[in-house]
């Protein structure tokens, strides 16, 4: 679950394996994010290591209009790196201090 912040629209990223690669269903009430969803084709492990101007993550995420600083397509790049053994789980957090 990716809480995104101030737009409100909670985002829920569900991914598994299947072969070398990461599938995704991707669910939220964001219209750039159900594009984003629609978009997004399978990640493998290659994927994950392209600069960030080839990764096809961030490339749907342009293409779909995504904010700049939406953390959904990071929580995506996370979730694949989980999913491929890559990254353990713990929670990500950004916090703004006062």
């Amino acid at each position: 679950m990716v809480d995104p912040g101030i737009c409100g629209f909670i985002c829920s990223i569900l991914a598994w394996k299947e072969g070398k690669e990461v599938k995704f269903d991707i669910q939220s009430e964001c219209g750039q994010i159900k594009k984003l969803a629609g978009t997004l084709g399978p990640i493998t492990l290659k994927d994950l290591f392209v600069p960030l101007t080839r990764c096809p993550v961030f490339r749907s995420a342009e293409v779909s209009k995504c904010h700049l600083a939406c953390p959904i397509p990071s929580a995506l790049v996370k979730t694949a790196e989980v999913v491929l053994g890559l990254a353990l789980r713990k929670e990500v957090t950004i916090q703004f201090l006062t």
